[in-house]
């Protein structure tokens, strides 16, 4: 099996950063858009940080969430947002679309915006969004950080800390993005705190800024620039039930009455129209809430009632979220008359479809969901969700060689998701391909920041492929490669 070979990450821990820099490189395609009056930022190499620089620090702060906090993996809530993100990302001066989305499992209201393009969101942004403009504001004014750089503008005027302080201001922005700032500060020793309190810190002329440039693109995406004060407002009454402390989000976000109502009268000049929620938002939302339920009793008890009010969620997202919980419950056959009756009434659906095919591989039926699987992916070639429940339902059903394969191909598109390439091993083990096993492996512990484990996994791998044979000159060529760079990185 052919693997994409995915960008060797910088090793363990920070003090590979200034070589880690020149390695790890992401391409940047410059767009061109009309003047705006916010500020010019340069180009690439047009400051201290360079566009190739902030890919690697995107990459080192992709490393540090792996293996510092808990994701929420969830096939059907990324591709939700990687598709909102993409919908808002035509109207972003960006130079680098190379976007990669985190989800982040914590209830808390957070989202955020680092360098190499990497966006994150807490699980508890979607719990308290109550619309999909309400959510869509957030990625867009996170989308406005990076479209100004004000991560990288910051860096720049502490020039005369460079590159002594990079590592400690990375590691705070890393540790500060996934748990609470206090925690990332905390970390860091001596004078380079006050300096990474400052980096992260967004002024309230950062945050007018990323707030302009969120509403035009929210308008121009065909969301309602309305839904940005709105989710401010929420903010700062969930700040107040909280006895006054800041929420995660707010702690890097300095959030004013002035801010809100500025936001609000911008707004208002947009034309006036109809905005509609997407059902798909409102169908991931009902998945989070059951994840987040007390118990899955419980979600049971708050979802019966929704689809009783008529009222409280859009209809199919009520009963849906009733199946999700009924699934996580136990009560797989309840769960799966609640989807079989949705599909009669929304036919093809793909969420409802691959919810459907994970109740049926849990009730053991892995064929019937093997075959629902294949049929939804001959109408939508190339979706993740699908493909990636077609693979659980193969693997759940010993279909080994075919799940790996299913897997191989997800890991080929998907090289950054660290958890395809531990399903992966799985399946390789299940259809008892020990090299294929070793090879998965060895990209997980890349990602992972642990290239000595890589190289391990890959000798392994080259001693059971038989010399001579393609297996056994792409192991070699991939070892050869990661070695390098660990050399490189260490000098």
């Amino acid at each position: 099996m052919n693997h994409v070979l995915v960008p060797h990450f910088c090793r363990k821990g920070l003090l590979g950063l200034t070589a880690g820099l020149a390695i790890c490189l992401a391409t940047a395609t410059p767009v061109f858009a009309e003047d705006s009056n916010l500020p010019s930022l340069g180009g690439v190499g047009g400051g201290l940080i360079s566009e190739q620089q902030e890919a690697a620090i995107g990459q080192q702060v992709l490393q540090s969430i792996r293996r510092s906090t808990p994701e929420i993996g969830d096939p059907l809530v990324l591709d939700y947002l990687s598709t909102l993100v993409h919908r808002l990302v035509p109207y972003a001066q960006l130079q680098n679309r190379d976007l990669k989305m985190v989800v982040i499992d914590s209830d808390e209201i957070n989202a955020f915006a680092v360098p190499g393009g990497v966006i994150g969101v807490n699980g508890g942004l979607f719990l308290n969004a109550k619309t999909e403009q309400e959510f869509a504001s957030v990625m867009a004014h996170e989308l406005g950080h990076l479209v100004q750089r004000h991560f990288a503008r910051r860096m720049e005027r502490q020039e005369q800390n460079a590159p002594l302080a990079m590592a400690g201001m990375l590691a705070g922005i890393i540790l500060s993005a996934v748990t609470k700032s206090d925690v990332g500060i905390a970390t860091i020793a001596g004078s380079q705190a006050a300096a990474v309190q400052n980096m992260l810190q967004y002024s309230r002329a950062n945050e007018r800024e990323a707030d302009r440039v969120g509403l035009d693109m929210l308008e121009a995406a065909g969301f309602d620039p309305e839904g940005m004060p709105e989710m401010f407002e929420i903010m700062m009454r969930q700040s107040r039930l909280q006895g006054g402390e800041a929420l995660e989000y707010l702690q890097t976000h300095p959030l004013t009455e002035n801010r809100i109502a500025d936001t609000r009268n911008r707004a208002n000049q947009y034309p006036q129209r109809e905005y509609d929620d997407s059902l798909e938002y409102h169908l991931v939302r009902a998945r989070i809430m059951v994840h987040y339920a007390q118990t899955p009793e419980k979600a049971v008890e708050m979802f019966q009632e929704y689809v009783g009010r008529k009222d409280a969620l859009p209809p199919p997202s009520a009963r849906y979220g009733l199946a999700v919980a009924k699934l996580a419950a136990d009560d797989a056959p309840g769960a799966e008359k609640i989807l079989k009756d949705l599909l009669k009434d929304y036919p093809g659906r793909i969420t409802f479809q691959v919810t459907l095919a994970e109740t049926l591989t849990r009730e053991k039926k892995t064929d019937e969901a093997i075959a629902l699987m294949d049929e939804a992916l001959r109408r939508n070639p190339g979706n993740y969700p699908i493909r990636y429940q077609l693979g659980d339902s193969l693997y759940a059903g010993n279909h080994a060689q075919r799940a790996a394969e299913v897997y191989g191909k997800l890991a080929n598109d998907y090289p950054e998701k660290a958890y395809i390439w531990l399903k992966l091993s799985d399946a390789e083990g299940q259809a008892r391909n020990i090299v294929g096993v070793h090879r998965a492996r060895a990209e997980y512990y890349l990602l992972m920041g642990d290239q000595e484990a890589a190289i391990r996994q890959l000798r392994e791998a080259q001693n059971k492929a038989p010399p001579g044979t393609p297996t056994h000159e792409i192991v070699t060529q991939r070892l050869s490669q990661i070695t390098r760079a660990m050399h490189e990185d260490q000098q």
